[in-house]
């Protein structure tokens, strides 16, 4: 068997398995992205120059851009001595994670990329192993 990788990841977590002959080896980074900021509820402020307290969206989202560049950097350096891999996950992650890797010209082939629902460590592991068992077989 070649040395093959899923992955479930959103914005907070990602779930790696590494599948070999010698079998599956699991890690888990987290990601230290800030939840995006907003007002509470909607509620509108009454204070005068409340818009001068608050930093600038533009800051905010370079912010963001810059950490889920780290976390994805990160986790990219797990998966690049798989000859493939499987993306699945909730959210935009899996996609944006997509995109880095075929921009990057890592060497890694992403062969899939489905939506699931939040999972547990073995959940991921038994759908790595039985996605790429199905695909060998």
């Amino acid at each position: 068997m070649k040395k093959v990788a899923g992955l479930w990841i959103d914005r907070k977590k990602a779930v790696i398995v590494v599948a070999t002959d010698k079998g599956d080896e699991i890690k888990v980074i987290v990601s230290n992205v800030d939840k995006q900021l907003g007002r509470s509820e909607g509620v509108r402020s009454t204070t005068p120059y409340e818009p001068q307290l608050v930093p600038a969206d533009d800051r905010r989202e370079r912010r963001l851009t810059g950490q889920l560049n780290i976390y994805y950097d990160s986790v990219v350096a797990c998966i690049q001595d798989a000859e493939e891999v499987l993306l699945f996950g909730p959210g935009e992650a899996k996609d944006e994670l997509k995109k880095r890797i075929v921009r990057n010209k890592r060497g890694v082939r992403v062969i899939g990329v489905q939506a699931a629902e939040k999972m547990t460590d073995r959940q991921v592991s038994a759908k790595v192993r039985h996605y790429f068992e199905k695909s060998a077989g």
